[in-house]
């Protein structure tokens, strides 16, 4: 199965992981995994004022803070995934991703970092749910 995992360094984050643990069937090297972090963009002034080599080393510095753990942990389980990193809007490009990417299931926790969030799930699990043409599974 080819497995992309979402990620954003939160503590859903680690419940998604700490899920991946528990269940032999979905964490293993019989599987292919692809590790994703998408960042929302600077603000155009913000991204002018510092140019566009600032920006990108900034994205750069922001992801690998958020791949790496994920990294370490399922090398100990035995996986070498793939890394993605993309600065967008969070929800569509998760989306994107994973759809274009031939992924068998998208595997992400059910809150995030955003400020805005609804009573039941995050806006960006709204967005990736609304989009989404892959399985989903949403862990709390």
């Amino acid at each position: 199965m080819n497995i992309l995992l979402a990620v954003d360094g939160s503590t859903y984050t680690k419940k998604m992981l700490a899920y991946l643990a528990a269940h032999e069937e979905l964490l293993g090297p019989k599987h292919d995994y692809s590790v994703l972090t998408v960042q929302a963009p600077l603000p155009p002034r913000a991204r002018a004022a510092l140019g566009k080599e600032a920006a990108d080393a900034y994205h750069a510095e922001e992801a690998e803070k958020i791949l790496a753990p994920v990294a370490k942990f399922l090398a100990r389980q035995g996986v070498q995934p793939k890394r993605i990193v993309k600065v967008g809007a969070v929800g569509e490009t998760i989306s994107k991703v994973a759809d274009s990417g031939r992924y068998d299931l998208l595997v992400m926790g059910s809150h995030g970092h955003g400020a805005l969030a609804t009573l039941v799930m995050g806006s960006v699990t709204t967005q990736v749910l609304a989009h989404c043409k892959v399985p989903v599974l949403l862990v709390r």
